[in-house]
């Protein structure tokens, strides 16, 4: 899995660099991924992408140095900043996305259109019992007695 996610990775970022967005690496991936046409806050990035404070402060500040986001105060919340894309920032998905279509149509090309659709949906079962156990804590107390 880990391969194929890398397969895939390489060939979003290849586009990205010949569209003129070099400079994005794969931790400012989850940004681009979850921000909302209305903002969000740096924490709800985090949750929605799994991962600490610390990995998604760094991401987003790197973006921000970069051009691609912009904080502005939260309306709703008078200590919080909302992430916003710019409109550079705003030029990646569609092509990271575009990217991933194409990727999708070759591995099946390659494996065929059927295998790749029971790949991903086994690949979603599994993400969804994992989730499940997550927030049931099975998975910490099964560890624990390992």
């Amino acid at each position: 899995m880990r391969l194929a996610h890398q397969h895939w990775t390489q060939a979003v970022e290849a586009a990205l660099d010949e569209a003129g967005f070099g400079d994005i690496r794969p931790p400012h991936a989850n940004v681009f991924t979850f921000a909302r046409p209305e903002g969000i806050q740096v924490s709800e990035l985090t949750k929605l992408a799994h991962v600490r404070k610390q990995t998604m402060t760094q991401a987003v500040e790197e973006l921000e140095r970069l051009g691609y986001v912009e904080r502005r105060p939260d309306p709703n919340d008078r200590r919080a900043r909302l992430v916003f894309l710019t409109e550079r920032g705003k030029g990646v998905r569609p092509i990271a996305m575009a990217t991933g279509r194409l990727v999708d149509e070759r591995w099946a090309e390659i494996a065929g259109s059927e295998e790749i659709e029971q790949i991903k949906h086994a690949l979603q079962r599994l993400l969804g019992r994992l989730q499940s156990d997550d927030q049931t804590g099975i998975g910490a107390e099964e560890q624990a007695g390992s």
